[in-house]
C-alpha cells in the first residue's frame, strides 16, 4: 500500500493593477529603496526606476532580469555583500546548523562572498538538504564560473522579490513601511 506524500501548494496572490500603478507612480527615491531589497545593487534599481512605468508585470521582470544579466563584476559584489543564507526551520537539530556553518564558511573562504541560492517551489522540509547539497557542489567551481552560477541565482531571488513586492509581501504598499522579511534571512546560530 502507497503511503500519501502531502504536496506543499503555495496560494500565489495574484499582482494587481494597483500594486504595479503604486509602483510606477511612488516616487524614484521610495521605488530605488524596494527595489534595493530586492537586489542591493544601485545600477540594477536605478535601471529599473529609470524605465518606468511598465504596462504589467511581465514587462517588469523581464527589465529586471536584462538589468541583472548586465551587472558589471563591481555591481555583483555590491549585491553579494549584502546577502546572507536562508534560514533554516526552527526545529532544525543542532548538527544541521553545524553542518550548514561549515559549509558556508568553506564557501566564503573559497569564493570571498556569501552563497546565494533561490528556493522558490521547495518544500520547507527540503532546503537545508537543497541548500547543502548546492554549496558541496559549488565549491568544485572555478571563481569565475561561480560568480556566473551566483548571478544567476541573484537574478532569480530578485526576480522572486520583486514579484513580492507587487504581490503585497514586501517594501511598496498602502500600509507604513515595515521591515521586508526577505527569502535570505540571518545564519541562524545553532
Amino acid at each position: 500500500m502507497a503511503i500519501p506524500v502531502p504536496v506543499q501548494t503555495t496560494r500565489v496572490t495574484p499582482v494587481t493593477a494597483s500594486a504595479l500603478a503604486r509602483f510606477n507612480a511612488a516616487s524614484t527615491d521610495e521605488v530605488i529603496r524596494t527595489l534595493l531589497t530586492c537586489l542591493n545593487s544601485h545600477h540594477w534599481a536605478h535601471r529599473l526606476a529609470s524605465h518606468r512605468p511598465y504596462p504589467d508585470l511581465p514587462s517588469l521582470l523581464a527589465a529586471a532580469d536584462e538589468a541583472a544579466y548586465d551587472l558589471s563584476p563591481d555591481d555583483l559584489t555590491e549585491a553579494l555583500a549584502t546577502e546572507v543564507l536562508p534560514p533554516l526551520p526552527e526545529d532544525t537539530y543542532a548538527a544541521a546548523h553545524t553542518a550548514l556553518s561549515a559549509a558556508y564558511a568553506a564557501y566564503e573562504a573559497r569564493f570571498g562572498h556569501a552563497f546565494v541560492i533561490c528556493l522558490d517551489g521547495m518544500a520547507a522540509d527540503e532546503a537545508l538538504d537543497h541548500v547543502l547539497a548546492g554549496i558541496r557542489s559549488r565549491l568544485t567551481n572555478d571563481p569565475d564560473e561561480e560568480r556566473a552560477v551566483a548571478a544567476e541565482e541573484l537574478r532569480r531571488l530578485a526576480r522572486s522579490r520583486l514579484t513580492d513586492v507587487l504581490q503585497g509581501r514586501g517594501e511598496l504598499r498602502d500600509q507604513p513601511r515595515t521591515t521586508r522579511t526577505r527569502q535570505t534571512a540571518q545564519t541562524p546560530t545553532p
